[in-house]
């Protein structure tokens, strides 16, 4: 079993950087949560803890105390640079050679990232922050963008941008360490609102029937109380979300079908926009 510490940078009384609306204590848990959302979805063979979960403040040591005692076997600690540059870079410490496991990690994991970000690649580097210093394990920071370039903060406002952004973290983790992908027939009902775990982002391969429903212009809402958040999709699949809802928030019904098997409302957000959500009771309702 391999275990993954995910570190949301900053949080609680540390904001981070800030810019353009944005506070980086947010956007790395949101990043975050996304990452270990993909990778639960997408392979087995792991578990994932985090150093945070919510807005709290987590002194350094105690993040890197937090993945030591639990005898991890990657630490990723993600963060939101600033400074008005722009693009993607991470780190390593600055002690090790570039041969080292921890430096081969992260050339796989660098690899994946930039595949799914179309910004400027700035890098691999290596530094003495203090995460890096006091962890056990193979170590790693990622500065997702900058904060205060509005060019890079207006993708971290896209939900389907950070999507791609935790993306390329799970796609690189698991490649790292060789997780085994779970199948396309998973149960897309039974153990998490996401739905299966086809790694298809399209609808072209998906089984698709029309039920129609007498709830059309009702609200239906999350009751998903997961901290990952219910996710919805721009085109009828059950893979790679376009974002999520939290608890309490939702859209008015369109209509209802089956895709590949299982329920799924069409629904309509304020803008007229048509997006695809789970219809399961267990994960919405309609009011």
């Amino acid at each position: 079993m391999i275990k993954i510490f995910i570190d949301p940078g900053h949080g609680g009384s540390d904001l981070g950087a800030v810019g353009n609306g944005l506070r980086e204590k947010d956007v790395t848990l949101n990043i975050s949560k996304r990452i270990r959302k993909y990778v639960n979805d997408h392979f087995e063979g792991h578990s994932i803890r985090m150093s945070r979960s919510d807005d709290q403040t987590v002194s350094l040591s105690q993040r890197t105390t937090l993945a030591n005692n639990w005898g991890a076997d990657v630490f990723v600690s993600v963060h939101v640079n600033a400074g008005g540059g722009t693009g993607y870079e991470d780190f390593i410490h600055r002690s090790l050679s570039n041969t080292s496991s921890t430096a081969k990690l992260r050339d796989i994991i660098h690899a994946e990232i930039v595949k799914q970000v179309d910004w400027r690649n700035r890098g691999k580097k290596k530094a003495n922050f203090a995460v890096l210093r006091t962890s056990k394990m193979s170590a790693m920071l990622t500065e997702n963008g900058f904060i205060d370039t509005k060019a890079d903060a207006d993708k971290l406002k896209s939900s389907a941008f950070l999507n791609r952004i935790a993306k390329g973290h799970g796609e690189g983790i698991a490649k790292a360490f060789n997780l085994k992908r779970k199948s396309s027939g998973s149960n897309a009902d039974s153990s998490n609102p996401s739905g299966s775990t086809s790694n298809s982002g399209s609808n072209e391969n998906s089984t698709i029937k029309w039920l129609g429903t007498d709830q059309k212009g009702r609200r239906v809402e999350s009751i998903y109380r997961g901290s990952d958040g219910l996710n919805y999709y721009d085109s009828p699949r059950w893979s790679n979300p376009s974002g999520i809802f939290n608890y309490g928030q939702g859209w008015i019904i369109d209509n209802k079908y089956v895709v590949d098997g299982y329920p799924m409302y069409r629904v309509q957000n304020s803008r007229k926009q048509l997006f695809w959500i789970t219809a399961s009771s267990k994960y919405v309702r309609v009011i």
